[in-house]
């Protein structure tokens, strides 16, 4: 060792971070799970349920920062599950491919386009959600499981205009229900992979639809080729040009784009 070192150990950065979560955890916890003398020294009690006059229920700050940090992990599900974002991200997935562009647009770009995509369809829905669950229950008019079960309502009206009535009727089966009187009586577990088998469903008959015309387009750059004795030649590399050419020419991507949202609103 040089006498220009210092004995002392480098500091590692990266166990500053480490080091305040565990700290926090550990304040977090005894806070939580403090004796109850020091509720009695003026604390405050984290976990409690209170029962009100006409037998409902409400929940301490913290048990409601605790459901709200669940359903947020849950959100992406959610988004992926009861939105319109499977069927949009299918189809723009299958439209690169049949142009033949491997890697372009990129993953992040189909997805960020079936992301906006999705906030513009599911607008509405949003808005009745934050109208009818979300403000009164801001403003204290509605308690935590009344605005849980009013911003389903929304979704499921969505979901309902969307699935089939094989599809429901096959899980329907399954749980061994031989049908529902109303809509509000078919649970969320029966519903929502009713509504993503049907969504599936849809989106593989509009990528069809979009593939036909790039399939003809390859056969024939195939057979022109074969017929001029090309074999070592790849027709992807005709047939692409080709393909950008007529889905410039047609406006594509808005006329996928529009055909997308028009499909949830037809």
């Amino acid at each position: 060792m040089s006498p220009n070192q210092s004995s002392r150990p480098a500091r590692t950065p990266s166990k500053i971070p480490v080091m305040a979560f565990l700290t926090a955890v550990v304040v977090a916890g005894s806070a939580l799970f403090a004796p109850e003398s020091w509720a009695q020294a003026g604390g405050l009690n984290a976990l409690t349920v209170t029962t009100g006059p006409d037998g409902g229920e409400t929940y301490s700050i913290t048990l409601q920062v605790l459901i709200i940090m669940t359903l947020l992990t849950l959100l992406p599900s959610a988004l992926v599950m009861m939105t319109s974002f499977t069927r949009i991200v299918i189809v723009l997935g299958i439209l690169r491919q049949g142009l033949g562009t491997t890697q372009t647009p990129s993953n992040q770009v189909l997805l960020g386009l079936a992301l906006f995509l999705t906030l513009f369809i599911m607008g509405p829905v949003f808005q009745d959600i934050y109208s009818e669950a979300i403000l009164p229950y801001m403003n204290e008019e509605l308690g935590t499981e009344e605005a849980l079960s009013t911003a389903v309502g929304p979704l499921r009206t969505f979901m309902l205009s969307q699935t089939r009535e094989t599809d429901l009727a096959m899980f329907a089966d399954i749980n061994g229900i031989d049908g529902f009187d109303r809509p509000d009586a078919i649970p969320l577990n029966l519903l929502v992979p009713a509504f993503m088998t049907s969504e599936l469903k849809t989106a593989f008959q509009m990528a069809f639809l979009i593939l036909i015309p790039f399939l003809i387009i390859d056969m024939v750059v195939a057979s022109v080729l074969m017929s001029m004795g090309m074999m070592m030649l790849s027709p992807m590399i005709i047939s692409l040009p080709f393909k950008i050419m007529l889905f410039v020419l047609i406006d594509g991507w808005s006329l996928i784009m529009g055909t997308l949202a028009r499909s949830f609103y037809g």
